[in-house]
């Protein structure tokens, strides 16, 4: 009995060590903490580097297929707001869930609308969301294979271009 006292002293002030040292944690501001840069960024130079060498398909592409227009030629970029984006991106991994994924990424492809009324379709970009299928093999380990687009997943389009369309990096 005379060592109860001790040991309920000892666990109160064991509590409030770690409420007030825990609160010390948990009180950090997540938008000051510094953001982790992504795999694969590159500096503006480079962006203008990978820009200049498109140039030469580009021509090859808007010379052969487009008349010489005011609105300047075939597309070279795609434009989405950040709202749009994360909004997807929310979208898109909800849908996979549904379609039975664990989506992990975004592919970004290339693409034309059809030709239309006499005129050739613009070159247009547009975004799936890639993934891995859940499957369940009875283990602990799990194997993650490759990402793949996801089939059915719904794709984003319809960003805006250039202004013209045919302008360089930077606009």
């Amino acid at each position: 009995m005379k060592n109860l006292g001790p040991l309920i002293v000892g666990i109160i002030l064991g509590a409030l060590a770690m409420y007030f040292l825990g609160s010390q944690y948990m009180e950090v501001d997540p938008m000051q903490m510094a953001p982790t840069a992504p795999k694969g960024l590159i500096k503006p130079s480079e962006a203008k580097a990978l820009d200049q060498a498109y140039n030469i398909k580009h021509k090859i592409i808007n010379d052969s297929l487009f008349k010489k227009s005011t609105d300047g030629g075939d597309n070279r970029s795609s434009w989405w707001s950040i709202e749009d984006i994360q909004n997807y991106i929310n979208y898109a991994e909800n849908q996979a869930g549904e379609l039975g994924y664990t989506m992990d990424g975004l592919r970004v492809y290339l693409g034309a609308y059809p030709d239309s009324n006499g005129e050739t379709g613009l070159t247009t970009m547009f975004i799936v969301p890639t993934g891995t299928k859940n499957t369940s093999k009875g283990s602990v380990f799990t194997f993650q294979g490759g990402s793949s687009d996801i089939k059915g997943g719904d794709g984003l389009n319809n960003g805006g271009h250039g202004s013209p369309p045919g302008n360089n990096y930077p606009q």
